[in-house]
């Protein structure tokens, strides 16, 4: 998912990458949703809330709202760095520091999930920790598929969707259909995965709570050693051929 950049990724490449990512997402979401009342994924609505608070003079709400969005830009920013600072470091993948961060803080917030453990973690700062790794899924995401991804919100790729399904109606050469249909998929299965993460997160809520977000930060896990299993998978089956 991550191993392949530049001419030699693939639209499989990113096709697996969003499937995977965008389930994140949407499990995410809906666990800040239920557990803080926050949406954790996106800060669009936060501007909406940020402006509403200044306007009726309630400049600590307004505050939080301001933090919110710092908090994504501050894990966008972080991951960017990160992969920018690793790229010249050939020991480290640079998708692998952003990709543990965002384990170690699902992880964290999940634990505090746990009564025994004594993790005292505010709904606000649980928010922004949310935020923070959504802001270094997001950003990753994007650099590494060339901006063709995006995993964390849905407003622009129905925007996208809208346009591509428009273009369906009008007769253009062959591979340029092609090319549409294969965009068209791809928004789709970044819709499909976000809204059963979405599903799915909020039963896995109903029953273990944060805890949930240890799943998840399991399934994050697995997707880093995607690629050298897959790897290994081939060169054994070239090793026995």
């Amino acid at each position: 998912m991550f191993r392949h950049k530049g001419k030699n990724r693939t639209y499989f490449h990113n096709l697996k990458l969003a499937s995977a990512l965008s389930f994140v997402a949407g499990i995410v979401n809906i666990v800040g949703v239920l557990s803080v009342k926050v949406l954790t994924t996106n800060i669009t609505g936060h501007f909406a809330f940020f402006s509403e608070e200044i306007l009726l003079d309630h400049y600590s709400e307004a505050l939080t709202y301001f933090l919110f969005i710092i908090c994504f830009l501050g894990g966008a920013f972080c991951s960017s760095f990160l992969v920018e600072f690793s790229s010249g470091h050939r020991t480290v993948r640079p998708h692998l520091i952003p990709l543990i961060t965002e384990i170690l803080i699902l992880g964290f917030v999940g634990m505090s999930g746990y009564d025994e453990l004594k993790i005292s973690v505010s709904s606000h700062a649980i928010a922004g920790l949310l935020l923070f790794a959504m802001g270094v899924q997001n950003s990753l995401v994007t650099r590494v598929s060339q901006s063709v991804v995006r995993t964390t919100h849905l407003t622009g790729l129905f925007t996208d969707l809208g346009i591509e399904f428009s273009k369906l109606f009008f007769k253009e050469r062959k591979n340029e259909q092609r090319q549409l249909k294969k965009n068209i998929t791809l928004k789709l299965v970044i819709i499909a995965c976000f809204f059963s993460g979405c599903i799915i997160g909020g039963f896995g809520y109903s029953m273990i709570q944060l805890k949930t977000l240890i799943v998840i930060a399991g399934l994050l896990f697995c997707v880093i050693r995607y690629d050298k299993l897959l790897y290994r998978y081939y060169s054994l089956k070239r090793k026995l051929r």
